[in-house]
């Protein structure tokens, strides 16, 4: 294999190569004319599928036949077209459509399982983006099933007043996934004796922070905005880490003094685990016709006995709402 096969491009690169849009791009992929993988965050394309799909372009999947050589004396001759087009079509295989899931937490990797097995022509894609950003990624035609946890300070709740703003003028379907417990990660025996979003802004406490457009960050900010605290005045705010078990391993090694995550975390290293919240964890996704297998096929899923049974050994999550629509445009 020489370095031209290994090699691979991004979605930018293939973008600026074909001198198209990033969201064309991934509307190939979602189409399978262009086959693509996930390596963490990014999603990749080899070269050679690359040059499989511009080959398919300029014809080149009809050129065996234009190039094959003249017929022998007594040689049967192939059917004319006329010939070909009496005989019985066959039945065309099911396009392959690529589904994109993007959001952080552990069951969004069960349900792409069993969206896959559900269903032999969905192959599903995970991006694991955070609750504003994947919104913005379902405007943009970047991904198809979402999942958010955005606490709007002024009503107290959470999603729907993000998701009226972000989709607004489209038709969507909100479905309850969770519910999981938010709060404090701290210290072992809690030291600095923090019990209040307040404690964030003392000249003795040091913060880990979670990185803009996530679920949690925004949950902080809003809290912290109830409070009066000016983000500037705390010690740490800018120190980020983009996932839970980050945030709480800092605490753990005495980086920080606090950090803002979900319990299940907690678990998983040496810190303490403060409750504060209640989070509602819930999927969304735009409704249009081409994409109606889909939407029942999550639905079906969530609501399914066996998706429950398999959730159900997760530690630290409320499935009792699981498939259970909260909002859905007439």
């Amino acid at each position: 294999m020489n370095a031209q096969d290994k090699a691979s491009y991004t979605t930018e690169n293939l973008a600026d190569l074909l001198q198209v849009s990033k969201l064309t791009v991934y509307d190939l992929i979602k189409k399978g004319e262009i086959v693509a993988y996930r390596v963490g965050r990014q999603m990749r394309i080899d070269a050679t599928d690359f040059e499989a799909y511009k080959d398919r372009m300029k014809g080149g999947a009809d050129r065996s036949a234009a190039e094959a050589p003249p017929l022998q004396k007594n040689e049967p001759v192939a059917p004319t077209v006329l010939e070909k087009q009496s005989l019985p079509p066959l039945t065309p295989p099911r396009a392959m459509q690529h589904v994109i899931i993007s959001g952080q937490d552990v069951t969004l990797d069960l349900l792409a399982n069993a969206i896959s097995d559900a269903a032999s022509n969905f192959r599903t894609l995970r991006s694991h983006s955070g609750s504003l950003n994947s919104l913005l990624a379902l405007v943009q035609g970047e991904a198809d099933i979402v999942s958010t946890h955005l606490f709007d300070g002024d009503t107290g709740s959470y999603n729907l007043p993000y998701i009226r703003r972000i989709l607004i003028g489209r038709d969507y379907t909100v479905v309850n996934l969770l519910s999981r417990s938010a709060g404090f990660y701290v210290q072992p025996g809690n030291p600095k004796s923090i019990t209040s979003w307040r404690d964030l802004n003392r000249n003795d406490v040091r913060m880990v922070n979670r990185e803009l457009g996530s679920g949690i960050r925004v949950l902080t900010d809003e809290r912290l905005r109830l409070e009066g605290v000016l983000p500037k005045t705390i010690t740490g705010y800018e120190n980020i880490e983009t996932t839970h078990l980050a945030v709480a391993s800092k605490v753990a090694a005495g980086e920080a003094d606090i950090g803002v995550g979900i319990e299940k975390n907690a678990q998983l290293v040496n810190v303490d685990y403060i409750p504060m919240t209640e989070e509602q964890y819930d999927l969304v996704m735009i409704k249009r016709e081409d994409n109606k297998a889909l939407r029942e096929t999550v639905l079906t899923i969530l609501q399914s006995e066996s998706f429950k049974k398999e959730l159900s050994t997760i530690k630290g999550y409320d499935f009792s709402r699981i498939g259970r629509i909260v909002y859905d445009t007439p």
